[in-house]
């Protein structure tokens, strides 16, 4: 039946997809259109161990950087780190996107570096896990297809299913960690573990010179049985890859009524990041907000233990380019009721169960125990205050007197090449920024990339070359969260375009050179349609 179900939404995927790129990609035209570097790049920091971060460390040694690595966490492998830790409570409103992710924690203005700080034993706790932020998985998440989880040189073993649990996916980052001498108990002194970037900024000369960018650096650990320490210092750098990930600012929509419920029942409203376990809403009657990848799985974990679960979804025409909701409807079990896109929550009564919640199409309904709110996140680099920019609006661009923003209302990130390099300053590039494709597989394109353009084995276009390319791209899609949306059509042809590019630079230049995806390689949103039903492994024996 699954053969007959997939080959059934095939068609209509790929026909989805094959209009969800179309923007020109511009290469250098003449030798006298490339962009010339300031200073010169030999050694760089990549923020974050996850994918995107571990990918691009190996990417980097491998082509002769200094290459160094932070890590807020305690381990390798970014958002598949699972533990029982909650993170906080998302904001109600969102917070600015300025510090959607953590407030920096900055040293004292008049303070000597390294600078130090100790707390007692029984606050080390709370300390950590701020500081490592606990990530937003849940007990049984799981994710595939496999060869869509799969770094370019690291295979699965032969017969892996294609439905992997969220601890064989840590296990296996951890191992191609360990492989490149970078986990967490290697004591490889390019890594620096349970280090938080609070701030990176331009680094310059005497003579007021742009030479590079300064890091300032927190690092969190015990001190003694006793006590921990939190220690801050800086580093210089001649350019910075940022690997943070796109799940780390949770999105709470501005829905009417919403702030109220939260103040009236705040220990029942929650974003899908807190969920960890099913058994906690037994007997209840939980609305999930959103059905894509963690609305979807988490009606599915529900279902057993919950009487009753409501999934909102909102029309498929709603929000410019996004995986077809239709297509991931048919990934729920059948005893969850669909409704509609949420209106207005209504004005609190004595509990939850008894106030009402309004339909767009005007339909009032009661009975909801919980909400767990499964819509995505927000673009937040918190260490980047520079190129944030609330204020501006989603047709407006940045004031001239100031730097263009990278980040605004946080549904999208603004004025990069490629959605990897930082116009006004290359050497700030940027890894699996992107929506609609997977990152195990997209991350070796971005990193090398970024490797070969900063080390002058690729070129990139002029600045001015550089404008026209971002302001093709805006008339192209507007400024929206439908902005950074690739879909498998619009993959497969950023992935032919990094072919092209990157592989006639090695033929100039020397270098390594990128090959195409897998042939097992399964199209977003079809991936998640096909894990969802547990289908086997291609390459089973």
């Amino acid at each position: 039946m699954l053969g007959l179900a997939v080959g059934s939404v095939v068609l209509s995927l790929l026909n989805l997809q094959a209009t969800a790129f179309q923007v020109p990609l511009a290469t250098p035209s003449s030798e006298n259109s490339d962009y010339t570097f300031k200073w010169p790049i030999r050694k760089v920091a990549v923020i974050g161990a996850g994918v995107g971060g571990i990918i691009s460390y190996r990417e980097f040694l491998e082509a002769g950087f200094d290459v160094h690595v932070f890590e807020r966490d305690t381990v390798p492998g970014g958002n598949w780190h699972y533990t029982e830790e909650l993170p906080d409570k998302a904001p109600i409103p969102n917070a600015q996107s300025t510090v959607g992710d953590y407030v920096p924690s900055l040293p004292p203005k008049s303070a000597n570096l390294p600078y130090k700080q100790v707390y007692r034993c029984d606050e080390f706790a709370e300390v950590a896990r701020s500081h490592r932020a606990p990530k937003p998985l849940w007990e049984t998440m799981h994710a595939g297809p496999a060869p869509d989880i799969q770094i370019d040189r690291f295979p699965w073993p032969v017969g892996t299913a294609w439905n992997l649990s969220n601890t064989q996916i840590s296990r296996y980052l951890r191992a191609f960690a360990s492989l490149n001498g970078a986990n967490s108990n290697d004591n490889n002194p390019r890594f620096s573990y349970n280090t938080r970037v609070e701030l990176v900024e331009k680094r310059f000369d005497e003579e007021g010179q742009e030479v590079g960018w300064t890091l300032t650096l927190k690092t969190v650990t015990r001190a003694g049985d006793d006590s921990c320490k939190a220690v801050w210092t800086k580093q210089d750098f001649d350019a910075v890859v940022v690997a943070t990930g796109r799940f780390n600012a949770p999105n709470m929509p501005n829905i009417p009524g919403l702030v109220e419920w939260d103040k009236a029942f705040p220990d029942t409203i929650i974003h899908s990041r807190q969920y960890r376990h099913s058994e906690l809403y037994t007997n209840k009657t939980v609305l999930v907000v959103g059905a894509s990848s963690s609305g979807g799985q988490i009606s599915q974990d529900l279902a057993p233990n919950a009487k009753k679960i409501f999934t909102s979804v909102r029309p498929d025409s709603a929000g410019g380019l996004h995986g077809a909701i239709r297509f991931l409807l048919q990934a729920l079990p059948h005893n969850i009721e669909v409704v509609g896109e949420i209106k207005r929550f209504l004005p609190p009564t004595s509990s939850i169960a008894t106030t009402g919640i309004e339909l767009t199409n005007g339909t009032i309904f009661t009975g909801v125990d919980a909400v767990i709110f499964s819509t995505g996140f927000r673009y937040s680099f918190p260490f980047l205050p520079q190129y944030h920019n609330p204020s501006v609006g989603p047709k407006e661009k940045g004031p001239p007197n100031l730097p263009q923003p990278i980040v605004t209302d946080g549904t999208h990130l603004r004025n990069l090449y490629l959605d990897i390099f930082y116009i006004e300053e290359p050497t700030l590039g940027f890894v699996n920024m992107n929506i609609g494709m997977q990152p195990f597989t997209y991350a070796e394109y971005t990193a090398v990339a970024l490797s070969k353009v900063w080390s002058d084995k690729a070129k990139i276009p002029s600045t001015p070359d550089l404008w026209r390319w971002c302001e093709k791209k805006r008339e192209e899609y507007g400024y929206g969260k439908q902005y950074q949306y690739l879909g498998g059509g619009g993959t497969d042809k950023m992935i032919r375009f990094f072919m092209a590019w990157l592989n006639d630079a090695a033929a100039k230049y020397g270098g390594r050179q990128v090959d195409g995806q897998s042939p097992e390689y399964v199209p977003f949103p079809l991936a998640i349609f096909v894990s969802s039903n547990n289908a086997p492994f291609l390459n089973q024996p």
